[in-house]
């Protein structure tokens, strides 16, 4: 699929979160996204994801936020302050063209210019999209994490992907 000219990527902002919340809260509804059953308030979003390594799509005729990806670190200990776990999300009305892997691929380019050696993420074996993106933009499987939690009353098994810097 040849990219999407009219779709531009840049740093997220505090005033598109009512965008990106409601980008996420449609993904929570879908229940194959994710574990969370609420989307959070800005401030706690914002304390737990890396300022430099947030991103949303918008197209150039000033659609509002269309998608979005963002990283946080995996764990305070120092031994994996290169190790981030990152979100991947696309409105509804415009998955399938294009905008996940350019997010993606945007992300993993971001890390580069950072200290991050390793990008890791979780993801509902149910979800074949998301799980093939992350393997055409260089992801592995790492493993399944089998019934690692439950998610409206039901164990939900979690693929654990991974990326090293190249």
């Amino acid at each position: 699929m040849p990219p999407d000219r009219t779709l531009v990527l840049r740093e997220m902002q505090s005033s598109d979160w009512s965008a990106v919340r409601r980008i996420y809260e449609a993904a929570i509804a879908g229940g194959n996204a994710t574990f969370e059953t609420n989307a959070p308030e800005w401030e706690a979003w914002d304390q737990s994801h890396r300022p430099d390594l947030r991103l949303v799509a918008v197209t150039v005729d000033k659609d509002p936020v269309i998608g979005w990806a963002a990283a946080s670190p995996v764990s305070e200990r120092c031994c994996y302050a290169g190790v981030i776990e990152h979100s991947v999300y696309v409105d509804t009305e415009h998955r399938g063209r294009g905008v996940g892997r350019r997010l993606l691929e945007a992300l993993i380019a971001a890390t580069e210019q950072t200290d991050v050696w390793t990008i890791q993420t979780g993801i509902f074996p149910e979800n074949t999209a998301s799980m093939a993106l992350h393997e055409a933009c260089g992801f592995r499987v790492v493993g399944r994490r089998e019934r690692l939690g439950q998610l409206n009353g039901k164990w939900r098994d979690v693929m654990l992907l991974e990326r090293r810097r190249t």
